[in-house]
């Protein structure tokens, strides 16, 4: 397995947060993968989209040759941009992917752990996210304390207290 470290996400990483916006939307086992330019429907570009503004944060996993291997980023919002975990004003929203040949190596959960650990520091206190029902990360989610609070047309809504 390739060593790999995780950092904080920084300017330079920003082509690579859009990568992981199009991986993040799960495509059921036999299903035909969404377009790429789907990311840039404001329903899902607003996830990236002037990335760096107050209160975003976000991880990247790097491996040792400097291939970034993942991302978990998290996102405010408000009543009138919503996201699709949407909870409300003072909960931030999670998002994170892995590059689909990355998976099911306890990348997600290092990401996950490094990011809750963070803003419990900074005093966050919930943090949401959206997940359709099938996606397999849903397990990780609940390992981490999340909890369904809703439903989003076809997502789950689930949120952590921290």
């Amino acid at each position: 397995m390739t060593a790999y470290i995780i950092r904080s996400v920084n300017e330079q990483d920003i082509t690579f947060l859009w990568e992981m916006l199009f991986e993040s939307i799960y495509t059921p086992e036999g299903q035909e993968a969404a377009n790429r330019d789907i990311i840039n429907n404001p329903s899902l570009s607003k996830y990236v989209e002037g990335w760096g503004r107050e209160g975003d944060r976000g991880y990247i996993a790097v491996n040792d040759l400097g291939d970034s291997l993942g991302s978990i980023t998290l996102r405010y919002f408000n009543k009138d941009n919503k996201g699709y975990g949407y909870v409300n004003d003072e909960t931030p929203e999670l998002g994170m992917a892995i590059r689909a040949e990355h998976r099911g190596r306890g990348i997600g959960t290092e990401l996950l752990k490094t990011l809750l650990e963070q803003a419990k520091i900074e005093g966050i206190n919930s943090i949401s996210l959206s997940v359709d029902p099938n996606n397999p990360a849903i397990r990780l989610y609940k390992r981490f304390g999340f909890k369904e609070v809703g439903m989003e047309g076809t997502s789950i809504t689930m949120m952590v207290n921290l």
